[in-house]
């Protein structure tokens, strides 16, 4: 069971992440000492997608290609509704969600980022959230949607929106620190 002070993050996102699920779990798992890098689909800066509008960039660590899943202990995946739809569309993306879930380590998938998930068929039979508007989405995968702020099982943890993001930061840290979730299947 690593400390979150020694833990090795993964962010998975490109451009169109909701700022504010990137950047909070990014500076906040930070804070808390562990090493977090900013996987992608495309090199170097990736954009977000603020209010409306596009907002700040943020530096890329690493291709998706690239990803070695035994580097990390957690994937955390930003939601909005441009970055989850591209990712699910690319195989190195779904390559490295796959991977994760199969590893048994935490993932943790907040507002329409779920679809990742759905895509990876890791929900079939687990409880979940997500963003409202993709309540169906999720049910029709074969979970059980709850309306929380944050829903764990199986080491999956899934939250709603920005505004859950201090539940789902602070489980994060709780299911890291817990360790593998063995017996888990995508």
């Amino acid at each position: 069971m690593p400390s979150i002070s020694s833990a090795k993050i993964l962010v998975l996102a490109t451009d169109g992440y909701e700022r504010s699920e990137l950047r909070v779990p990014h500076e906040e798992l930070k804070r808390r000492g562990a090493t977090v890098k900013i996987a992608s689909i495309k090199e170097r800066n990736i954009k977000s997608w603020s209010k409306g509008d596009w907002g700040d960039s943020i530096s890329v660590d690493l291709l998706a290609t690239e990803v070695k899943v035994a580097d990390f202990d957690a994937l955390v995946l930003p939601g909005g509704q441009i970055n989850p739809d591209k990712l699910r569309a690319d195989e190195n993306a779904m390559r490295v969600v796959r991977e994760f879930v199969k590893s048994g380590k935490v993932v943790a998938a907040i507002c329409h980022a779920p679809w990742l998930l759905i895509e990876a068929d890791a929900l079939r039979g687990r409880q979940a959230t997500s963003y409202w508007s993709i309540k169906t989405d999720v049910k029709n995968a074969g979970a059980t949607w709850k309306d929380e702020k944050v829903v764990t099982d199986q080491g999956i943890i899934t939250s709603r929106s920005p505004d859950d993001l201090d539940a789902f930061v602070a489980k994060i840290v709780e299911e890291i620190e817990e360790g593998r979730h063995e017996k888990r299947a995508a």
